[in-house]
């Protein structure tokens, strides 16, 4: 009799208090409420249909798929993007968290990526046409590098990181530079600017990681990078950094290989893997 006053409702945002307070209670009560909620709503401008979609019985949260969209050109033609983000089901309904996953399925038009599967999940995209982007990772120690020494500089105030950077490298900066979770900086060197993104990450419940989300000017970072690595060290106390071969462009040297990276994963009727990157994700909103 319960079950069946149980309904998918999409999450909109008189819904986003209630949503953001489950998550914080059911799926990680080290994120407060309010920065579940703030994440929820991105700093950049979409036509959102939703923010997901959850599980009610009557007005109780019994579980929530959290959602983000945008728009963007990709090879001259406007592609609609869907990140599957944090997918939470209280435990004594479990049985109902694939109906979650069906609805946001349902939306036609869409590119999806799934950006952080739990280990179940991964399975679970495969049989649903979900591909595996390749997230070869290197695990860089973050040593003091004097920057000045190289005529390297690294520029993090807001102001100066918009007057450093033009074209899309600005349009990104702008649409994230209020995304929860992401950090930013622009390394300088020879009259040259490369805009980088990263977020603070956890391994072995360690918040002592950094990972690359976006590097602006590939060949400059190769070039900076240690100077970077010795900003995230002095700056942000961040002992190590993740560098994804697909987002940095290389293999850093004296660089530990991961094993095991973590997968990354999207489903597209029209683009390859080249074409999918992190912004405009959990991976930005979320700072778990």
């Amino acid at each position: 009799m319960g079950d069946r006053r149980i309904e998918i409702r999409p999450i909109t945002d008189a819904d986003v208090a209630r949503v953001a307070q489950f998550l914080h209670d059911e799926l990680n009560g080290r994120i407060a409420a309010s920065t579940w909620a703030a994440a929820m709503l991105p700093s950049w401008p979409a036509a959102a249909p939703n923010h997901g979609f959850m599980l009610v019985d009557c007005d109780r949260v019994l579980g929530a798929y959290l959602a983000f969209y945008s728009q963007r050109q990709v090879d001259g033609q406007v592609e609609k993007f869907c990140n599957l983000a944090a997918w939470c089901v209280a435990e004594d309904h479990r049985a109902h968290g694939l109906r979650l996953l069906r609805a946001i399925l349902a939306q036609d038009g869409y590119t999806f990526t799934d950006l952080s599967p739990s280990g179940n999940v991964v399975p679970l995209n495969a049989r649903l046409n979900f591909q595996h982007l390749d997230t070869e990772t290197a695990l860089v120690a973050n040593l003091p590098w004097p920057g000045w020494a190289t005529g390297t500089r690294i520029v993090v105030e807001p102001a100066l990181i918009e007057a450093s950077l033009s074209g899309r490298d600005l349009e990104i900066y702008r649409d994230h530079a209020h995304a929860p979770a992401a950090h930013h900086l622009v390394v300088q060197r020879g009259g040259r600017s490369c805009y980088v993104m990263f977020r603070r990450d956890r391994r072995k419940k360690l918040p002592l990681f950094a990972s690359i989300l976006h590097v602006g000017d590939p060949e400059l970072f190769r070039k900076t990078a240690r100077s970077v690595y010795g900003h995230l060290l002095a700056r942000h106390g961040i002992l190590a950094t993740l560098a994804e071969k697909r987002v940095v462009g290389y293999r850093p040297r004296f660089s530990i290989p991961i094993a095991s990276p973590r997968p990354k994963m999207f489903r597209s009727g029209r683009l390859r893997a080249s074409q999918v990157d992190y912004l405009y994700s959990e991976l930005t909103c979320v700072p778990w």
